[in-house]
Formats: C-alpha cells, structure tokens, sequence
C-alpha cells in the first residue's frame, strides 16, 4: 500500500488518483500558489535558480514541470540560449505551460513531453541538468525518480530538487499546520472549488521525508556532493548533488 496523502491506496490507484488532483487544479495553480505561499513560491524558485546557476549552451530537463515556472526562469538566466525539455504526466498542467508561454510570448527552444518521472522516455547521458520543483513527493517511488534522473544525466551533471519540507522552528511549525489544515482546503474550494486535492497536497507534504532523508536517497541513487539549503526555515528545502 501506498500513502496518498494520510489514505492508504494501492500502488495501481495512487498515480490514477495523483493525476486527477492536478487535472483539476491545473486552470488555477499559479493562482493558488500565490495564495497559499503569499507570493513566497516566486522567490523559493528564484532562489532555486540562483543556487543552480546555469550555463548557457546546457539542455536542462525540467521534471513535474507541467506550467513552466522553472523552464521560463531557465530561459531568462541563460538569456535564452539553452535548451529545456519540460516532462510532465499531466497534459492539463503541459496545457497550462503552453498557454503561459503563448501570453509571456517566450520564444525558446523548448519541447513539452508528457512522461514519467520514474521511466523516462529519453537516451542515457542527455542532460546537463535535471530539476524537480514540488513535484518528487507526488511520485510513486522516488527512488526509481532519482535512478532515472542519474540515468539521464552527463557526467558532470547536476540535480536539483525543490519541495515542501519539514520546518525547524516548532512555533512556526505550529502555525503553519493551522494555515495548511484550516486555511488551504478552503481556499481551494473557493477558488478552484476543489478542497480535497488541496486537503491531499497538505497531507502530502506531512507524509514527505525529511531534508536528512531525502539527501540521504539523493546520496544512495549515486549522486556526490550531496547538500541542501533550507527556505524559510525548512518550510521549503533545496537539494542539489552532482553526477561525477
């Protein structure tokens, strides 16, 4: 059995059940993100970038990264000289990218694939980066996750991984708990009149390894280098780790 958020599901119904969430809140993700972090997921991704620092001339494939956020970032960084591959199993979300990308009027080289993380439809040794932004807690087994992602990436290549973590701080943790629990749901039956996915995305987070564990499953699919950074005291964490 699986943990979908605190339910237990078999391993057949948990990716059946995940896409459904993000089928029904891909018209209104930004939006919500905006609302739930109050803007704070901008500068989570801007930091992210900022860690990943990337080189023009690279190919980065950009995992669960269905509405573009670390695509575009990317192409700005790298003041559009590179290629990025975004994958994504949802076609709502790879939709929503497109439609992004068509009212930013971004010109780039990029190509939208709808995959999975845990086989990815691509060669050995391809990319020079591979990013995952709030998207590795939804897979299925992460370890197969980063097995691909080591799979596909060049010697001298580089992860990153940006997700929900566990916060230091236990006052802080208590009031984040009341916002998630309390405030989230309700803010996705208002706007996305969708409380349950938002209800399983704030399970979600609570059922999530820890930065030490997660860095520790980095380290075990053969990545060196292995660090994280904590945002906002750990209410987010960056991990990074190099192919070598």
């Amino acid at each position: 059995m699986e943990n979908f958020g605190f339910k237990k599901v078999s391993k057949e119904e948990k990716p059946k059940l995940v896409n459904q969430v993000f089928d029904s809140v891909a018209f209104r993700y930004d939006l919500m993100n905006d609302l739930m972090s109050a803007g704070l997921h901008r500068l989570w991704k801007d930091s992210f970038i900022d860690w990943l620092a990337p080189r023009k001339n690279t190919h980065l494939l950009d995992v669960a990264g269905g509405t573009g956020d670390i695509a575009f970032r990317f192409f700005k960084r790298t003041k559009g000289q590179a290629t990025v591959t975004i994958l994504d199993r949802n076609e709502n979300m790879l939709k929503e990218g497109k439609r992004r990308a068509i009212v930013g009027k971004i010109e780039a080289d990029l190509s939208w694939v709808c995959g999975d993380a845990m086989k990815l439809p691509f060669e050995n040794e391809v990319f020079d980066y591979y990013t995952i932004s709030f998207g590795i807690r939804n897979v299925l087994d992460i370890k197969r996750c980063l097995s691909e992602a080591f799979r596909v990436l060049k010697p001298g290549g580089r992860i990153m991984i940006l997700e929900f973590s566990k916060v230091e701080n236990p006052t802080l943790n208590k009031i984040y708990d009341a916002f998630s629990f309390n405030v989230v749901p309700r803010l996705g039956e208002l706007i996305a009149n969708d409380a349950e996915s938002y209800q399983y995305l704030v399970e979600s987070i609570r059922k999530f390894p820890s930065q030490e564990k997660l860095a520790g499953l980095v380290s075990e699919s053969g990545f060196k280098q292995v660090k994280y950074r904590n945002l906002t005291q750990g209410v987010v964490a960056m991990h990074s780790g190099w192919k070598i």
